[in-house]
């Protein structure tokens, strides 16, 4: 196995990195086989969160009150993955939040990747699951908190550890590779988007989280959805 890299796992309010926000990173740099820095941040994404969020995550809108933004703390992010490895479990989903968070705050992530899911796809066909949890469970790894950044990085590295335990194929166990994720060009809210959304605020008494100009199109068919699910027209 590599005897250098840094682990992640993200906790978000969603799954699609050009609308849902980063809540939580926990990261831990992995040197012959000991963890010898971490880091792990809560960060306010200023957006409500899902009950299904909380749920999952026991992450709860006052544990974010007062925590910084992502705009604040991606530069020490970057800086703490400097030219490392990153591996993860299912690691596209969180390169590619931290690859729109840091370009939009002029920052890059050329790195390669380690994913724990591919690895184990090829090596435990045979299992029903290989969800990181699942696979916690058949290693017999303390997964810790599931479901929250750091713990789950941690298990990420544990479970890289047991996989390559199972294997000489040091090019599946080692082999970094380049993760391409195209990030999408936003559109500005449109103008009847502009009318139709005041027209429900104002009707409803609602105060949005910004103000309408700044939504971008699709921010704004989902406030606009989110409204006429709850309130109707």
């Amino acid at each position: 196995m590599l005897k250098r890299f840094v682990a992640i796992d993200l906790e978000t309010t969603g799954v699609d990195p050009s609308n849902d926000k980063i809540i939580e990173i926990g990261m831990a740099r992995i040197v012959e086989g000991e963890v010898v820095a971490t880091f792990n941040q809560l960060v306010n994404p200023d957006t409500e969160l899902s009950q299904r969020i909380i749920d999952i995550t026991s992450i709860t809108p006052l544990d974010l009150i007062g925590k910084p933004s992502i705009e604040e703390i991606i530069g020490d992010a970057v800086e703490f993955i400097g030219d490392d490895v990153i591996l993860g479990h299912n690691v596209a989903f969180d390169y590619s939040f931290l690859k729109v968070a840091a370009k939009a705050n002029n920052k890059n992530i050329p790195n390669k990747v380690i994913d724990t899911l591919k690895i184990a796809r090829k090596l435990l066909p045979e299992l029903p699951s290989r969800k990181l949890v699942d696979l916690c469970a058949y290693f017999n790894i303390d997964p810790g908190h599931s479901h929250r950044a750091y713990d789950d990085a941690i298990s990420a590295f544990r479970l890289y550890e047991k996989l390559a335990a199972l294997t000489s194929d040091e090019e599946l166990i080692n082999g970094a590779e380049e993760v391409f994720y195209s990030i999408k060009k936003t559109s500005p809210i449109t103008a009847a988007q502009i009318r139709f959304l005041s027209s429900l605020c104002a009707q409803h008494n609602l105060t949005l989280e910004k103000p309408i100009e700044e939504f971008t199109k699709s921010e704004a068919s989902k406030a606009i959805d989110g409204i006429l699910s709850n309130y109707g027209r």
